[in-house]
């Protein structure tokens, strides 16, 4: 049977296996899918040590691990290329292995299943680490009119925004986002912030105007960036757990060539959180 694994650290709160095995029933596909705890020091080790076992077709990489990952496979995909990192990994026919990131897509399919229109938007992202990096060109393929990346640090911000040569794309750091005053449609928070229950340091009257907030993170209860945005008075607000299923459908179908539905499985995950 075809064997596929997630690697992290921490993995043991990871949903991803129950997702693909919800995905491999839903689809009628035999495969089984494990997690695997790892360290920086040993990660190469076990990732070779599981695809020398001729069953195994594929992983998912998540933190800390998706740079070093995107450093092993033989050939990256172009957005994996910008964004320097990888969260999937497929073995080729001819024994190479190639690395993809399905963040971005994820992102994107998780915001149209939710009617939330990207086309000729402004469209505020928010911090400039990893997890904007890997959404900026899959939002831009959207054409907004707008993709600001604000960062607390404006180097990390223009840095990110020099990735891409698209008149769309610019960047600033919080504190000057108040000095623009045509509102954003879409707010998307890439920040680590809601994890620790802090908020990015941006001002109320920039999130007060927007007309819908998205948080990457999620939780069992609203995330503290969303519980902030309600209270300012926008109505739609969103978490990432659809973007967690989403980019897992298409790792799915980056190994399966099988596109799953992604909405039961979100049901199914919303009633466990």
């Amino acid at each position: 049977m075809d064997q596929y694994l997630v690697f992290g650290n921490p993995i043991a709160q990871s949903k991803s296996p129950l997702i693909h095995s919800m995905f491999a029933q839903q689809t009628g596909q035999e495969l089984q899918y494990g997690r695997m705890l790892a360290v920086k020091e040993d990660f190469i080790e076990h990732l070779e040590r599981f695809f020398s076992e001729p069953q195994a077709q594929g992983c998912n990489v998540t933190a800390p691990f998706k740079e070093l990952a995107a450093q092993w496979v033989n050939e990256l995909s172009p957005s994996a290329k910008l964004a320097g990192a990888i969260n999937t990994i497929k073995r080729m026919r001819d024994g190479q292995f190639l690395g993809d990131t399905t963040d971005g897509p994820g992102l994107v399919q998780d915001m149209l299943r939710l009617g939330v229109t990207l086309t000729n938007k402004r469209i505020l992202l928010l911090g400039a680490g990893g997890a904007a990096r890997g959404v900026l060109s899959p939002l831009l393929l959207q054409q907004p009119t707008l993709l600001m990346v604000a960062n607390r640090s404006v180097a990390k911000a223009q840095l990110l925004a020099s990735l891409i040569d698209n008149d769309a794309l610019q960047s600033c750091e919080f504190e000057t986002l108040t000095k623009i005053t045509q509102p954003f449609d879409l707010i998307i928070n890439s920040t680590s912030a809601s994890l620790i229950g802090e908020l990015p340091k941006v001002a109320n009257s920039v999130v007060a105007s927007a007309g819908c907030v998205y948080d990457m993170s999620y939780a069992d209860k609203p995330t503290v960036f969303m519980s902030h945005a309600s209270q300012l008075g926008v109505m739609n607000v969103h978490d990432g757990l659809g973007m967690l299923v989403g980019q897992a459908a298409e790792s799915f179908y980056l190994w399966r060539g099988i596109k799953p539905q992604v909405e039961p499985v979100i049901q199914a995950l919303r009633t466990q959180l």
